[in-house]
């Protein structure tokens, strides 16, 4: 292995520049190689002028390199960092989203589970298998740090299929508290946190400060906001009614379960403050903001960096120095949340250093979390299981499994919008029998 650090979907300007600006601010880690890959070369041009101009305004002694091979990219790296994103906003986002409404069934993100989760898990395997041969062939000791949603599937497609050392990483653990306490008018200062779940649906299970538990003061607090609408009524919902906070958005969480966004109770889309078709929105403003940030991002000579909150540096530099640093990692369920199941990828504390990532034990959630739990895991092993086989059947249990999709549409519904799905993304999925 070579002191190499591969970034695959390097076109996403905004986030390498963050890990790979974080990567440069590491004092163990001036010596690697960044070596970046995207399959859209104008892209890719970007973010290698982008990085070279950081390199030269921070002082870093790391080299940047484009590749135009991904084999070449990937030959003897330490490292790799996923962030691609298969099929775009256009088409595929807006087939995931404009197909469902026809039949009544409404999404906000539509990146993680139910029909727009389910047909990007389809069309993005695939590509992450391919990977997974390079990676076997070229750099079979590299960790795999996957970011790209929708996490738990994709995670587990890697290490189950790929045989790859994969840990899958999301930001809603690293934010939880911190939002939830800023919201609240609450002081962070000293609070100590378990979390653990699945991704996107992972649990503050314990929270506290010099040994005394700050639910009780959250929770009153959280009435008294609850009162008034804003962005957070999902997650305070669901805390009141299951008893624990929940790390992803409300807008993500609105559509994991079967509760808030229903055709016959059109006023709760207004009572929870619900965003429906948000990722499409954002994704247009992302790409308008682009044409304005290009310019000031890509040939920008004097280009700052500040060490974002982002765990890949950190986990590189744990793991050159033998110093640990803890982590919420996307990992295979051995034994760690003893209720759910083995087969799943939970979402833990984890630690790294230079053994890399090892998960600590949870033991069992509290039995209606991982009631929850289970019923986003349901679909999400169906979906692998389609991926995998490439049988239709599948694709058409994994949506008949999902709370939001099963709790609106009728049998017949969900597998004629399946078909329609399956045919309108064309050569973008593989063929299933």
């Amino acid at each position: 292995m070579a002191n190499k650090i591969t970034f695959l979907g390097a076109g996403s300007s905004v986030f390498a520049k963050n890990v790979l600006g974080d990567v440069m601010l590491t004092p163990a880690l001036q010596e690697f190689e960044l070596a970046l890959f995207d399959i859209d070369p104008v892209r890719l041009k970007d973010s290698e002028n982008m990085l070279n101009n950081l390199k030269a305004s921070v002082g870093s002694r790391c080299s940047v390199k484009a590749y135009s091979d991904r084999k070449e990219a990937l030959r003897s790296a330490k490292y790799v960092v996923n962030a691609i994103q298969v099929g775009g906003y256009d088409p595929c986002t807006i087939t995931d989203f404009e197909i469902p409404k026809k039949y009544g069934l409404r999404q906000t993100i539509a990146d993680t589970l139910g029909i727009g989760g389910i047909f990007r898990n389809l069309r993005t395997i695939p590509v992450m298998l391919d990977f997974a041969k390079d990676i076997q062939e070229v750099c079979p000791d590299a960790w795999f740090l996957n970011y790209t949603n929708p996490m738990a599937v994709l995670t587990n497609a890697m290490i189950t299929y790929g045989g790859v050392k994969t840990v899958g990483l999301c930001h809603s653990v690293q934010v939880c508290m911190p939002h939830l306490f800023r919201q609240l008018g609450i002081d962070t200062e000293g609070v100590q946190t378990k979390i653990a779940g699945i991704n996107h649906m992972a649990w503050l299970l314990e929270v506290t400060k010099d040994g005394v538990d700050l639910y009780p003061e959250i929770k009153r607090r959280a009435k008294e906001a609850q009162k008034e609408i804003h962005k957070d009524m999902v997650r305070f919902e669901l805390m009141f009614r299951f008893g624990y906070y929940v790390t992803e958005s409300s807008e993500h969480n609105a559509e994991y379960h079967p509760y808030f966004i229903k055709k016959n109770y059109p006023e709760l889309i207004e009572r929870f403050n619900i965003p429906l078709d948000e990722y499409p929105r954002r994704c247009i403003r992302q790409i308008e903001k682009w044409k304005t940030m290009r310019e000031e991002l890509v040939n920008n000579k004097n280009l700052e960096h500040t060490r974002s909150r982002e765990y890949a540096s950190y986990m590189f530099e744990a793991m050159e120095t033998n110093v640990p640093f803890k982590i919420g990692g996307n990992v295979m369920n051995t034994g760690l949340i003893t209720n759910l199941p083995k087969e799943a990828v939970v979402e833990v504390p984890c630690i790294v250093d230079s053994s890399g990532v090892t998960p600590t034990y949870v033991g069992d959630l509290p039995p209606q979390l991982a009631a929850l739990n289970r019923t986003n895991i349901n679909t999400q092993l169906l979906t692998l299981e389609a991926a995998i086989t490439g049988k239709k059947e599948h694709i058409y249990h994994a949506a008949l499994l999902d709370p939001h999709t099963a709790a609106e549409l009728s049998i017949d519904d969900i597998v004629a919008l399946c078909d329609e799905l399956i045919e309108a993304h064309g050569d973008w999925l593989p063929k299933f029998n």
